[in-house]
């Protein structure tokens, strides 16, 4: 079991690795979020890897639509937005997605990478989940305010993938028994 200073070596080799946004501009906030899960990246992956189905793990997604149902890179999908965000629709394109490397890229008015890497956590398969974002900021909100806002709706979504994936290991450990 490696120690917190050896956890944070790794999450930052991985950081340097996929989550390279390059240079912002002044109009710009970026940030990186860093979840712990208890279940094996397969699963993980299972959930975040659909881009047609976001809303299986981001609570304030209701509804997609991918357009010409292709799933590669260059898709753009339609998503349906809960009540109570400043937006009530988005469109995003699928940047990236590797199978092997676990890591996934999309585009709106920002930029998210979100990679998956195995780990051991109390001895049991887990992922160590990144997510990554550059954000334009809008006219009329300081930096601060804008990352505030993505990283608390980012940690929602990777604490919400926590329980999702969390919760399948643990129905899947029960029908084993």
């Amino acid at each position: 079991m490696m120690n917190a200073d050896e956890t944070k070596n790794v999450e930052s080799e991985y950081i340097k690795m996929h989550h390279a946004h390059g240079e912002l501009l002044e109009s710009q906030c970026s940030s990186t979020l860093v979840k712990h899960i208890k279940a094996p990246l397969h699963l993980v992956w299972s959930l975040v890897r659909r881009f047609d189905q976001p809303q299986k793990y981001k609570p304030f997604i209701s509804g997609c639509v991918v357009k010409d149902k292709k799933l590669e890179i260059g898709s753009v999908r339609e998503v349906d937005v809960r009540s109570g965000l400043p937006a009530t629709k988005s469109t995003e394109i699928l940047e990236f997605l590797d199978d092997n490397q676990h890591v996934l890229s999309i585009r709106i008015n920002y930029s998210s990478v979100i990679s998956l890497h195995p780990e051991t956590i109390e001895g049991r398969a887990g992922t160590l989940v990144i997510e990554s974002f550059v954000v334009d900021v809008a006219e009329g909100n300081t930096k601060e305010e804008t990352c505030f806002f993505v990283e608390a709706l980012i940690q929602c979504n990777l604490k919400s993938l926590a329980y999702v994936s969390e919760s399948l290991e643990a129905e899947s450990i029960a029908q084993m028994v």
